[in-house]
């Protein structure tokens, strides 16, 4: 074994600059090592041909290998400005940074750099077999690409899952040089077609054209062989002819194709291990392949350096690697779906379009967008509505007769904590708390319409006079407490998942005794085996429930709130008459979507009817089940365009928690991508829910035009005063967040004490 670390023998399956890159650095981590890169091309023979790298991975591949960075340095063309063309309007943002080159000047370097330390390249050459290899080597790297070769093969210890998405797109350039990066936005009669291109070289630029796969079809654009691919660049560059200056596109092994999104569940079986695309994808809007793969390389070596067995080197690489790659594939399929989703958002005004474009990954922020070109950002906000030295969620937002303050609801959370549904202390210092606290809207927990409509126990009513009294006091508290903040009730039912024990005591456990029947739309129970079988609700049962509704509303109009939402998610009663997994019915309840919305509607109207004609009502659903044959995006839309019909004055969009097999693409603001599909398809407003957990998300979500108001729930239990410190925290003091007279001597951060000590006046050498 090397001084330096394991794995003398190493062969590199691929020639890509991942690969390459990581012969390179074991090489001179270690001379004396043996390394051997199979690339069954010839040098120059590449896919695509420009290459993006962030300041960061330039600065990790200065400090391994000053060398290759120095050659590197003298290829680069740089801009820092990134131009959205959008309905003959161009719209620049400045202050982002880019380095780009070819990437055979890539290849180039890395070939003279391998060669220079005594790495053998094998041009031309099928790599033979992994477990071959691996047989006569100490490592096995991999990097055979998107459709690697040796992941197939091992199928069974990588366990890749592979997801094809909806657009089409092929890799071209241009004999130009853009001045930035351009997005442009082509409406064509076939539908949106978008190019995404940027500099290389002096006289170059990398073009990718991308549109949906109907939009490609219909645009006569998939005529097979080299004559098909020929006219369909030829069309595709009569379209974007003003950002090319009338200039062809031109190709190399070039192909129109569908992206193709990697995720491999274990990165290292034995000896072998995966690099870059072999691994993972990620979508090209982002950025390059080439910067994960180059910094997959990095996190190689040095954990190759570090441990002392090849075995926990590899570990450690999985380890360090994988949660930075996630978080990059998160942002990426964010990115990936905002363009598939590109008609629906095309017809907002330019600057916040533009805006909208620069935010979609949520990578980049309102914040981080200011702070790069505070005029641009200036610009949107002022288009927005924004007063002057106003954030975006400190605009004030009208809902019927009511006019909330700022863009900040506290979202629904349950306590668990009623006696006989009758809310006490807690549920009054909890939403007295949050009040004060500064939202613009606070929202009680679910509250049942009757005693078998309970989640569980200690969950709070309005189907008697007695917790109506109980819910006046704490509205007449947040009213006089905290004037400007509304207060709205969520009214629902736990349909087939009531009678269960409070949530620290076994989340959607059963209760263990005095259980209460429950009634659904299917006699489908929860969770099969473990909860109860609900009975299907006849006709009488359903007017009963519809009536339970009324009655609620009644008494919660009386108890004083602002705004009523009806909850149709989560799995719930109503919600389980939404979604096809848990509505199984034959009867005019059932079958199709109108039908399935039927009873929902229903209980809207009787509720609509006897709520006050000035307060608004908003409609909780989920937007996807999270579970195959589900609710679909395109339902979802369907369902929200019902209760808008019908009155509702705003779309609260959750997701899942329909059925327990449901598989939730969890990250920062994941739900938001339906609120914001929803709100550009009907114009309706929304409320945006889900892991939104920083003042800079709402307003990177409200300026970007996704969302109308943003619910948060964990952040207010971290912190009751959220909204208040947020207005703090950006220098904000105007009407949208005012402190309550007691609190005010608290609306600046505590001083702290010094960490730092002070610094010597003279310093001599």
């Amino acid at each position: 074994m090397s001084a330096h670390g394991p794995a003398r023998r190493i062969a590199v399956i691929g020639g890509g600059p991942g690969g390459l890159y990581a012969a390179v650095l074991l090489k001179r981590l270690d001379p004396r090592r043996e390394i051997t890169v199979w690339e069954r091309n010839a040098p120059d023979d590449t896919f695509g041909f420009g290459v993006v790298l962030s300041d960061e991975t330039l600065g990790g591949i200065e400090s391994a290998d000053p060398a290759v960075h120095h050659a590197l340095e003298q290829e680069f063309v740089r801009w820092d400005d990134i131009v959205v063309g959008h309905r003959g309007r161009w719209l620049r943002s400045g202050g982002h940074g880019f380095a780009a080159l070819g990437r055979r000047r890539l290849l180039a370097v890395l070939h003279t750099r391998c060669t220079a330390l005594g790495i053998r390249l094998r041009f031309r050459t099928q790599a033979p077999p992994a477990a071959e290899l691996a047989r006569t080597h100490d490592l096995v790297v991999a990097a055979d690409g998107v459709h690697s070769a040796t992941r197939t093969a091992h199928a069974p210890a990588f366990r890749p899952r592979i997801t094809g998405h909806r657009c089409r797109y092929v890799w071209l350039a241009a004999d130009l040089a853009f001045d930035a990066f351009r997005f442009e936005i082509a409406e064509t009669r076939h539908g949106v077609m978008q190019l995404h291109g940027y500099p290389y070289a002096p006289d170059a630029s990398t073009v990718i054209i991308e549109m949906r796969e109907e939009v490609w079809r219909a645009a006569g654009l998939d005529a097979p062989g080299p004559a098909g691919l020929a006219r369909s660049l030829d069309r595709c560059a009569a379209v974007f002819a003003d950002v090319l200056g009338g200039r062809p596109l031109r190709s190399h092994h070039s192909a129109w194709t569908a992206f193709r999104t990697v995720v491999t569940d274990h990165w290292s079986h034995g000896r072998t291990v995966l690099l870059g695309d072999a691994a993972h994808t990620a979508h090209f809007s982002i950025g390059s392949g080439t910067k994960l793969a180059v910094e997959d390389a990095l996190a190689l070596a040095a954990c190759l350096r570090e441990r002392p067995t090849v075995e926990e080197a590899l570990a450690a690489y999985e380890a360090e690697r994988r949660p930075v790659v996630e978080s990059t594939q998160r942002a990426a399929a964010a990115s990936l779906r905002w363009f598939e989703e590109l008609a629906g958002v095309v017809g907002q005004p330019p600057r916040q379009f533009a805006f909208n474009l620069l935010t979609r990954s949520r990578r980049v922020t309102h914040e981080g967008l200011r702070v790069r070109d505070a005029g641009f950002t200036a610009t949107v906000e002022k288009d927005f509505g924004c007063p002057p030295g106003t954030p975006p969620m400190f605009t004030p937002f009208r809902l019927r007769g009511l006019e909330l303050r700022n863009r900040v609801v506290v979202s629904p959370m349950d306590l668990y904590s009623a006696v006989d549904g009758v809310p006490g202390d807690l549920h009054l210092v909890h939403l007295g708390a949050r009040a004060l606290g500064g939202a613009g809207l606070v929202m009680t927990e679910m509250v049942c319409v009757c005693a078998h409509g309970r989640i569980t126990p200690g969950c709070t009513g309005l189907w008697t006079d007695e917790q109506a009294a109980a819910w006046r006091r704490i509205t007449r508290f947040v009213h006089e407490q905290a004037p400007g903040t509304a207060i709205g009730v969520q009214l629902g039912h736990a349909g087939r998942k009531g009678s269960t024990r409070v949530m620290w005591e076994g989340m959607d456990d059963p209760l263990p005794e005095r259980n209460w029947p429950l009634a659904a739309a299917s006699p489908l129970p929860y969770r099969p085996g473990v909860s109860q079988l609900p009975h299907q609700l006849d006709r009488a049962g359903l007017t009963a429930v519809r009536e339970q509704f009324a009655a609620a509303a009644r008494r919660a109009a009386s108890s004083g709130f602002d705004l009523l939402e009806l909850h149709c998610a989560h799995g719930y009663l109503l919600s389980g008459f939404l979604s096809p997994l848990t509505n199984r019915r034959a009867d005019a309840y059932g079958g199709t979507l109108a039908n399935r919305l039927r009873f929902p509607l229903e209980v809207f109207d009787a509720v609509r009817a006897v709520w006050p004609g000035e307060r608004p009502m908003t409609v909780r659903i989920s937007a996807t089940d999270w579970a195959r044959g589900g609710t679909t995006a395109e339902d979802s839309v369907a369902i929200a365009r019902a209760f808008a019909d019908h009155g509702a004055d705003a779309i609260d969009v959750s997701t899942g928690q329909v059925v327990p097999h449901e598989r939730p693409d969890f990250g920062r603001s994941y739900q938001t991508p339906y609120a914001d599909r929803i709100r550009n398809a009907l114009g309706v407003p929304v409320i945006a829910v889900g892991a939104i957990s920083s003042w800079d998300d709402v307003n990177s979500l409200l300026l970007a035009g996704r969302a109308d108001l943003c619910a948060l729930a964990r952040p207010h239990l971290y912190d009751p005063h959220w909204t208040l410190h947020a207005a703090a925290e950006q220098g904000y003091t105007g009407p949208g967040a005012p402190w309550p007279a007691p609190y005010r001597a608290g609306s600046r951060r505590p001083p702290t004490g010094r960490t730092d000590a002070p610094r010597p006046r003279l310093a001599l050498d």
